[in-house]
């Protein structure tokens, strides 16, 4: 079974630099991402990075990711720093 620890990793060893949190119960999974290379791309397009990221345990390992996708600078502002 897929684990919140495998996603996390499989998502920050495709996108360099990123931070990831993932939480989840084994079929569906919630994750935060934030990543410097999300910087000036659309929503469809930071999305479509973290699905590269994954390749293949999309469609194989993973049934259902709900995702946010931030850059660094809109995670800190939505943290008030």
């Amino acid at each position: 079974m897929v684990t919140p620890g495998d996603i996390k990793n499989w998502i920050e060893s495709g996108l360099e630099g990123a931070h990831v949190e993932i939480d989840g119960d084994g079929h569906h999974f919630n994750a935060v991402i934030i990543s410097p290379l999300f910087e000036g791309k659309s929503r469809v397009a930071q999305h479509q990075l973290v699905y590269a990221a994954l390749g293949d345990k999309m469609k194989a390992e993973i049934h259902a990711l709900s995702m946010r996708t931030m850059t660094p600078e809109e995670w800190r502002r939505e943290r008030g720093e």
